[in-house]
């Protein structure tokens, strides 16, 4: 019989970060919740209230930073200046959202986008590969539309 493997912990030794129980926690958070997206301080409440966790402050952001450089997480960063995060799909290279001048919600598109989504990951292995060429290393595109979101538009409150 062979033992199970771990897939959080495999991610993690893949990406040459080691195995801390934070790393576990914040990424397992992550991959467990696919479709949102957190600032740090958000990511801190929810770890707080959900999985009862303190974290050091400091901990969290260089744990973020770290999965975010080793292309784990996604960060997008938005009109206001604030930086968010969200698990990094593995099989996507462009990641479209969009983003409320507004409220300052942020939505993923890959459902309404369905269509063109062949055509988003050619563009974005398109542009991934000409940076290569040009010694860059890109991992991944940001694709983000801004505006005001349908509830806004119409007055509704989130």
């Amino acid at each position: 019989m062979q033992p199970t493997v771990d897939p959080i912990n495999a991610l993690l030794v893949a990406h040459g970060l080691r195995r801390t129980y934070a790393s576990k926690l914040v990424l397992g958070w992550f991959l467990a919740h696919p479709d949102t997206s957190y600032t740090h301080s958000q990511l801190l409440s929810v770890l707080a209230e959900d999985q009862h966790e303190e974290l050091d402050k400091v901990t969290l952001y260089r744990l973020v930073d770290r999965l975010t450089q080793v292309g784990l997480l996604l960060c997008r960063v938005d009109v206001q200046r604030v930086r968010r995060f969200q698990a990094m799909p593995a099989s996507v290279h462009a990641i479209p959202h969009f983003e409320c001048q507004s409220c300052h919600r942020d939505s993923p598109l890959s459902d309404a986008l369905q269509a063109s989504t062949h055509d988003l990951e050619r563009a974005a292995q398109s542009a991934l590969e000409a940076l290569r060429a040009l010694g860059y290393q890109g991992h991944s595109m940001d694709f983000a539309v801004r505006g005001v979101c349908a509830d806004c538009v119409n007055g509704a409150s989130h």
